[in-house]
């Protein structure tokens, strides 16, 4: 690994290297670094007179974040719009594709709301179909999708990269490419898996690839994007029509030109105004996120995780709802001691932060954390 944990932790997480807390709950949400708090902030003091913050430094900062997100899924920054919610994007997908009466669109069952909800709307309005099928721990294998695409009217498939409740994968690539062979859309929820994991997006066929910000990259509540596949966003119109989504809007000395072009890019469906300062907060973790190293990062958090899946493996009083198989599941590990109830107590009184899902308790280590915070969190557990 390239980078200082501890040096990490007493610049960028003082907090944590003071031993305030435990946190073990990224899945849910993620610590702001110092430097997003200080890039926040600044915005917070620019904008008692707004007269010090020109149009260049507040585009400036959506451009850059966009250039950021686009280096780090393996995109370009014309397919990426700037959004303030995992959602925004599921909603986009199920909008803005052309989907149709008869129609059906396809998604495992255990999926987080945010990515049903939109669906089931689309279905009440539209006519339809929305079909959630049960599939082991909620992740759809390439073999079940092949025989559910045997349904000429299956049109889109939607999953979450990572099963929120156990941290289990999906293959993104095997899937991407049925989908691309079968003419359906790919649409992913990847909101538990930017960070911990690594995706090329040049590589992988995804079509609407939709991520809040504020879990695994640290930033502000009110910071996302949803990546759009480049040769598909000519295709697609906003549901939600934002005056700058429009080409030649840039020019606020003829707003009145009014001309129902969109923009050529991606950008034709964000919804402004976007909040900067929450932009100049992600972008501040994303560029520590580039300098420590993605790869570094998600090699760490992994081996964080892999700590959790060793121990509960040697137990025979704690049940592993996460796959072994470190290929199958992310940096969310959950297991389910005998009484998940008393060992969540015990992990709040230690002030240790985790999440209880589904019956079990789920623990979300990061690129932040240490060896030794994961020790003494198994130890807590043991007793």
């Amino acid at each position: 690994m390239s980078y200082d944990v501890e040096a990490l932790r007493r610049t960028e997480f003082p907090w944590a290297h003071a031993g305030e807390a435990i946190y073990l709950n990224n899945a849910s949400t993620g610590p702001l670094p110092a430097r997003a708090v200080a890039a926040t902030n600044e915005w917070a003091r620019l904008r008692t007179n707004p007269q010090r913050i020109p149009q260049e430094l507040q585009f400036g900062t959506l451009a850059r974040g966009r250039e950021l997100i686009a280096k780090l899924i393996g995109a370009t920054p014309g397919e990426i719009a700037l959004a303030t919610n995992t959602t925004f994007g599921i909603n986009l997908a199920a909008f803005a594709l052309p989907l149709k009466q008869g129609d059906v669109v396809l998604a495992p069952t255990m999926e987080f709301p945010a990515n049903v909800y939109p669906w089931m709307q689309l279905a009440a309005r539209r006519g339809v179909e929305f079909r959630q099928i049960a599939c082991d721990g909620g992740v759809l294998d390439v073999e079940r999708l092949r025989r559910e695409l045997e349904d000429e009217r299956v049109r889109a498939v939607a999953v979450s990269w990572v099963q929120f409740s156990s941290g289990a994968t999906v293959d993104l690539t095997a899937l991407g490419a049925v989908c691309r062979e079968r003419g359906v859309y790919f649409v992913v929820d990847a909101i538990q898996g930017v960070g911990p994991l690594r995706v090329d997006l040049r590589q992988t066929h995804v079509d609407i690839f939709s991520c809040g910000a504020q879990k695994w990259l640290l930033s502000p509540w009110g910071s996302a994007f949803v990546y759009v596949r480049r040769e598909l966003i000519a295709e697609l119109e906003p549901h939600d029509v934002s005056w700058l989504a429009v080409k030649d809007s840039d020019d606020f000395s003829r707003l009145t030109d009014y001309d129902l072009t969109w923009r050529d890019d991606a950008r034709r469906f964000e919804f402004i105004t976007l909040p900067y300062q929450d932009y100049a907060g992600m972008n501040a973790s994303l560029e520590l996120i580039h300098e420590l190293g993605p790869d570094d990062v998600s090699r760490h958090s992994l081996r964080l995780a892999q700590m959790i899946v060793d121990w509960a493996l040697d137990r025979d009083d704690v049940e592993l709802a996460t796959p072994a198989d470190n290929s199958k599941r992310a940096a969310i590990v959950s297991v389910r001691p005998k009484d998940a109830k008393a060992v969540s107590a015990r992990l709040n009184a230690a002030n240790v932060a985790h999440s209880v899902r589904e019956g079990a308790i789920r623990l979300s280590p990061h690129f932040y954390n240490t060896e030794e915070e994961v020790r003494r969190v198994l130890a807590l557990m043991s007793s």
